[in-house]
């Protein structure tokens, strides 16, 4: 399982591996934003946690696809699917590796780009806290929905449609994580929420991913 993340990691970094580019999509919002809406920073900072919380899921679902088109077109996941290993640790450790070049490094840089909106400074630690889980659910419930149209052509949009709906609570909870003590509200209840669903994510989807996989690639 270590040399297969190891491989995934090694992919994802090349040139063109994609490693970058959730990075610079989530930049990009962000910078846009203010732009759009006006430089009034009040508005900016009410709506500073919710932006970068989109801004992460639509940097997350942006590389989804890349989860398992670059294996089976090489045969590679015809191979996994042969080897001596549970196809459920397979799809864990791909959203595991995908979680690392994605959804971590958005995370590391989300109270940088917090600045550019204005975010308080009670923000930032539960914008963290809330991103950390949350980008982990995201990348698991996005390998359960690559692994579900692996092999379909052009499948980004059915895979967009698929996993946008199973997005909304992570997004939902930790937006309200993010913006609780700006609201002087409770931020541990949605934080809790958020890690709840991270959690069955980790333990259920895989499974559900490598059943996906199985009927798929008879």
């Amino acid at each position: 399982m270590m040399a297969l993340l190891i491989r995934d990691l090694r992919i994802a970094t090349r040139a063109g591996g994609g490693a970058g580019l959730g990075l610079a999509f989530f930049l990009m919002v962000v910078i846009l934003v203010p732009l759009g809406v006006g430089p009034e920073t009040q508005l900016l900072a009410r709506i500073a946690p919710g932006v970068l919380w989109v801004g992460a899921l639509l940097a997350c679902l942006l590389t989804l696809d890349r989860i398992f088109a670059l294996d089976f077109e090489d045969g590679t996941l015809d191979a996994l699917l042969c080897a001596p290993l549970p196809l459920s640790g397979v799809v864990l450790v791909k959203s595991i590796a995908h979680w690392l070049v994605t959804g971590l490094p958005l995370t590391l840089v989300s109270p940088l780009l917090g600045v550019l909106l204005n975010l308080p400074a009670e923000g930032y630690f539960w914008l963290m806290a809330s991103l950390l889980p949350g980008t982990l659910s995201l990348s698991v419930i996005g390998a359960f929905g690559a692994a579900l149209t692996v092999g379909v052509r052009r499948g980004g949009l059915l895979l967009s449609l698929l996993v946008l709906p199973l997005y909304v609570p992570s997004l939902v909870f930790g937006a309200e994580c993010a913006s609780a003590l700006m609201n002087v509200k409770d931020p541990t209840t949605p934080f809790i929420l958020l890690t709840v669903i991270t959690l069955a994510s980790l333990a259920f989807l895989p499974v559900a991913g490598a059943a996906a996989l199985r009927a798929n690639l008879r």
